[in-house]
């Protein structure tokens, strides 16, 4: 890793972690945040994936649409870093641990393939 791509990578993972710290709070069924990116197109390539722990909690989140609020979030976040997303709803995904678990038996790696 480059020392420019190590700058961005730390700058991308200190805005998630106070994105994790505020929705662990604050969201019911949030429970952690994880991001690719390609470090020659940031921030086109940037792709943030929330886990939540069940299908219920998901849907209870988009119904109170606090995804939005949570997408919103990001946002604000990387852009102090300034990475600024375009399409927050393109690149802001979520996802549970339920599903993982049923689908790919837990294996994060094989499910984010």
């Amino acid at each position: 890793m480059k020392k420019t791509d190590k700058k961005i990578e730390n700058a991308i993972v200190g805005s998630l972690t106070e994105v994790c710290d505020i929705a662990l709070k604050g969201i019911d069924g949030f429970e952690w945040i994880t991001h690719f990116v390609n470090y020659s197109n940031v921030p086109q390539s940037l792709s943030v994936v929330c886990i939540f722990d069940t299908k219920e909690s998901l849907l209870n989140v988009v119904k109170s649409r606090k995804d939005e609020e949570l997408r919103q979030l990001i946002r604000q976040k990387l852009s102090t870093v300034d990475i600024h997303i375009k399409d927050v709803q393109k690149q802001v995904s979520f996802d549970t641990e339920e599903a993982c678990q049923n689908v790919n038996g837990g294996n994060w790696d094989e499910r984010f393939r």
